[in-house]
């Protein structure tokens, strides 16, 4: 399974390194679990054509606001919508798991639901800040069973 990622805290990047290392051991156990290859964009990445299915994980950084009817404009992980449109690469994603902060309610995963939107692909899962071992639990087997599709 592939994983295009954007972390601007860190949060994102601890949380798929984790997920990583969960699909490691899972396919430890079990063969024919899948692994998962990781990358980064960032404002220094190279824009690639992208060839083979993936899930997008984007954590959510928004203009003040609510949510609602202000503060629902995302800012600094605008590289990754970028990286997606960039020669219809969204048409490979199958879905999208967003990350926030529950404290900032409507705008939680905001960047998450407006990629699904403005795309057309999924929004299948959503963690807290760095997630949890429950949360790579969780996700994992989502993704899983998406790419099983």
């Amino acid at each position: 399974m592939n994983i295009l990622y954007i972390s601007i805290s860190g949060n994102t990047r601890a949380f798929v390194e984790r997920l990583t290392a969960y699909a490691e051991e899972q396919h430890q156990l079990d063969s024919t679990n899948p692994l998962i290859k990781a990358k980064e964009i960032s404002e220094n990445s190279p824009f690639n054509v992208e060839t083979k299915h993936f899930f997008t994980f984007v954590p959510t950084y928004l203009e003040g606001g609510n949510g609602v009817d202000n503060g629902d404009t995302e800012i600094l992980t605008e590289v990754m919508r970028e990286y997606l449109e960039y020669e219809d690469n969204y048409k490979q994603c199958l879905g999208v798991v967003g990350s926030g902060n529950k404290n900032f309610n409507y705008q939680y995963c905001l960047t998450a639901k407006q990629y699904s939107e403005a795309f057309g692909f999924p929004f299948i899962a959503d963690y807290e800040l760095r997630g949890t071992v429950a949360d790579c639990q969780r996700i994992y087997q989502i993704l899983k069973d998406k790419s099983a599709d």
